[in-house]
């Protein structure tokens, strides 16, 4: 306190007094406590604490963290740290949603088919093992950066663009989905765990065989699952969400398929390529966003085929783009907690998870592991899909350049 005290004097301002709590859970009560027993914590309008996920291991140890940090600060001082929220293309859907008039009629069940959100990774654990022996890809990345971008693809126009607006309603997203019955995460929910592989030409070794993972490990290291949402817009539609480790190439994106047009004016060997009209949002490593449908072929005959329209943000934007945390960190040094994560979403997220945790959690996996390391994930991934009558839209294929 006198450190701060005498900064102020010597820089003769109130300054503002940021917490970062990069630390595990477990720390975060007992921090949040000194600071609230010293006094700085008090400091309401230029003191604020930061924490990094996870935050908490299931709802109730969720709701322990939210109370323990409540009884310090007060929720406006609070900042959940998601870095994901922070990436521009990420940031980007909100601005191609309700900044452009084209799409957002069509953006309901009335059009859309089915939606894709996936967030694959090329790497396995690497020195995170003692981190993702307690977590595993359910917690690790679906309770956040998931659900994340499935509020930012299905939410509601707000009225401003004001924090509490926004979380608003991504909220109202999040009380959306459909409850997950117990009996029913067989059919939703698919877990996987990688073994030996190759990758980029290379032996790398299965989960298992990592530093730090018992033999017998019954994490998962890939998860799967479709959600429903219960409301107006997307009744019927649905959500599918998948992530895993040491998948056939990094790849983070959102894909949207509208629906097949009501009846096919053109001859059978006209559209022999037919392809669904997709929507994909692009997060990484090709950052971008591509429109695919149907054109005539050039030639004396009706032949369509599919193609595609790009919005390239390196070739729009010739400017370097600030990195996740710098967009992030300069927001709570501004006090704006637009794209960090409320409390009530937080345990609205673990709401949703907690009876596939359950579930997973009393029934041992003797199949693991059930996919190769360098594949798309195990054969179950798609049964909630094929369920439906679909499959996983095709990864897009990246250039050597990086750009799609």
């Amino acid at each position: 306190v006198e450190v701060l005290e005498g900064l102020d004097r010597e820089w003769e301002a109130r300054a503002q007094q940021v917490f970062y709590a990069a630390t595990p859970p477990s720390f975060f009560e007992p921090i949040a406590s000194q600071l609230g027993a010293t006094g700085l914590a008090a400091q309401r309008t230029r003191a604020r604490m930061v924490v990094e996920k996870p935050l908490g291991h299931d709802l109730l140890s969720a709701r322990a963290i939210n109370a323990a940090l409540a009884r310090s600060f007060e929720e406006k001082q609070i900042f959940r740290i998601d870095h994901y929220l922070g990436k521009e293309t990420t940031q980007n859907i909100l601005a191609f949603r309700f900044a452009n008039p084209m799409f957002e009629p069509i953006w309901d069940r009335r059009y859309v088919e089915f939606v894709t959100i996936s967030v694959a990774e090329s790497l396995g654990v690497e020195r995170r093992a003692v981190y993702y022996e307690q977590a595993g890809a359910l917690r690790d990345m679906v309770q956040n950066h998931l659900l994340q971008l499935l509020c930012l693809v299905a939410m509601e126009p707000p009225v401003n663009f004001d924090a509490d607006e926004i979380r608003n309603k991504k909220l109202d997203v999040m009380r959306a989905i459909r409850p997950i019955h117990h009996d029913q995460v067989a059919e939703v929910a698919a877990r996987g765990q990688y073994g030996q592989g190759w990758i980029d030409g290379q032996r790398v070794p299965g989960y298992r065989q990592e530093e730090g993972v018992a033999n017998d490990s019954p994490v998962e290291t890939f998860a799967a699952m479709r959600l429903s949402l219960d409301n107006w817009r997307w009744q019927g539609v649905p959500f599918y969400l998948r992530t895993g480790k040491r998948m056939g190439a990094r790849l983070s994106e959102v894909v949207i398929q509208f629906r097949s047009v009501p009846h096919r004016t053109f001859p059978p060997n006209a559209s022999l390529e037919w392809r669904p009209a997709r929507l994909r949002l692009s997060l990484q490593p090709y950052e971008g966003i591509v429109l695919e449908f149907m054109a005539k072929q050039p030639g004396l005959s009706m032949v369509l085929r599919p193609v595609e329209m790009r919005f390239d943000y390196a070739e729009a934007f010739t400017g370097p783009s600030p990195s996740a945390y710098e967009t992030l960190l300069y927001d709570v040094m501004e006090n704006d907690s637009t794209l960090f994560m409320r409390a009530d979403q937080v345990e609205a997220a673990w709401s949703v998870l907690m009876p596939v945790l359950d579930v997973w959690r009393a029934s041992y996996p003797t199949e693991f592991p059930d996919y190769p390391a360098g594949s798309w994930g195990p054969h179950s991934a798609s049964m909630p899909l094929v369920r439906d009558g679909y499959t996983w839209p095709p990864p897009m294929k990246v250039r050597p350049n990086g750009r799609g």
